[in-house]
């Protein structure tokens, strides 16, 4: 009844709803104005901005028609182009997602190269932790250095060099990161790695041993092929050797640095031992040096006392150790006899006694074999007995050693 009334009015009063010839024109220019503002915004303002222009706009519309039907009795619909508006802009805004996903992907990936990969996942789930601060955590630090590097250096010009050193430093990269470890910085030839961060590792001096011992084993086979490439290129082959030095204690770890600029790094007086640790394989003529809290908790492995040190820079002495082999090789008889000897050969150096000391040395290296390689360290030992036997030590000499050098 109020439809026919409403007809019947609109007769009377000759008052009719008009659909104008150019409503189409309109309705498509709103169509595309709409559109191409979505398809432009979305890249700079975003989702949710892009949103709210959208329903302005669109209210907008309507709102004009309303004005358009009440006062001119003219018929535009705002509908059918507002909803084709919002199927462009949710395509533009899948497109935008599936773009950010895959540059997210990409930057983690290339981030993934600088820092670790499981520090980047952590960032990118909570970008919270992206600030200056750290925790203190017991870790397992390690300093990998290679020995007479500047000798090695002089057969290269700048790229070459570059390229040998890549070519040393990704192997070795690769064999920490299998043993969950975290790669802080490389300072020329020198690795620095850490364990039990930023994830938990109860393993972590056990890991940071079994990795040491296999970048050590993998560079008698990088260097069997490094001396095959230089025969064949005519060229002389100097053979790499790394030191390595291992300590474990409680550092803090997090983002290091300046509000402008920082690194997820760790500090501590632990660190700086396992760096002087590094320094030392050298001058005891060991490939891997332990600190005794690392010793301790991987004491099954094949480990000798090397020392009683005091590095440089402390005040105290330590215990430090070579790690030599696995725990299969430290339940040899062979070994095992080693050690028992070596044993008694510290004690005796301790006590003073050089006769018996420098017997003893004479009897380690009659066990010494190709696997423990100990003889520069008891040529180490003989000559300090010579020399303590030419200018013996102070009354109070307790058997430490304090370091000169880094």
């Amino acid at each position: 009844m109020e439809v026919h009334a409403q007809i019947a009015e609109q007769v009377l009063a000759e008052d009719f709803l008009r659909r104008p010839h150019w409503a189409d024109i309109i309705e498509v220019l709103y169509l595309a104005g709409l559109g191409l503002l979505l398809v432009l915004l979305l890249p700079r303002l975003g989702a949710a901005w892009c949103a709210l222009v959208a329903l302005l706009v669109a209210a907008a519309a309507f709102g004009a028609s309303w004005q358009a039907f009440t006062r001119a009795r003219l018929m535009l619909d705002p509908v059918y182009p507002s909803l084709v508006a919002l199927v462009v802009y949710m395509i533009s805004s899948l497109i935008t997602y599936l773009r950010t996903e895959a540059e997210r992907r990409q930057v983690r990936h290339a981030f993934s190269r600088y820092m670790s990969p499981v520090l980047v996942e952590r960032l990118a789930e909570n970008p919270h932790l992206l600030k200056l601060g750290g925790e203190m955590r017991e870790m397992t630090l390690l300093f990998a250095d290679i020995r007479g590097f500047t000798t090695i250096s002089e057969q290269f010009d700048a790229q070459g060099l570059t390229r040998f050193i890549n070519r040393f430093l990704t192997p070795m990269t690769d064999i920490i990161m299998k043993h969950h470890g975290t790669i802080d910085k490389y300072m020329g030839d020198c690795i620095m790695a850490f364990w039990n961060a930023p994830l938990d590792d109860p393993r972590h001096a056990r890991n940071g041993c079994v990795a040491a011992l296999a970048m050590r084993d993998y560079l008698v086979e990088w260097n069997k092929q490094m001396a095959a490439e230089a025969e064949a290129a005519g060229k002389p082959h100097h053979a790499l050797h790394v030191g390595i030095g291992l300590n474990t204690g409680n550092c803090c770890v997090g983002n290091m640095g300046s509000d402008q600029r920082f690194d997820y790094s760790v500090i501590g007086d632990d660190v700086n031992l396992a760096s002087r640790l590094e320094g030392q394989s050298k001058v005891y003529g060991a490939d891997i040096v332990l600190g005794p809290s690392t010793a301790e908790q991987v004491a099954d492995h094949a480990i000798l006392e090397l020392d009683l040190l005091q590095v440089k820079g402390k005040t105290k002495p330590v215990r430090i150790f070579a790690l030599l082999r696995d725990a299969a090789f430290a339940q040899q008889p062979e070994f095992q006899a080693l050690r028992a000897k070596h044993g008694q050969l510290l004690a005796a150096y301790r006590g003073r006694q050089w006769d018996d000391a420098l017997r003893l040395i004479e009897e380690c290296l009659a066990l010494d074999t190709k696997y423990t390689r100990l003889r520069a360290l008891y040529a180490l030992y003989r000559a300090r007995i010579e020399a303590f036997r030419a200018s013996p030590p102070a009354p109070e000499w307790d058997g430490v050693t304090v370091a000169t050098s880094k």
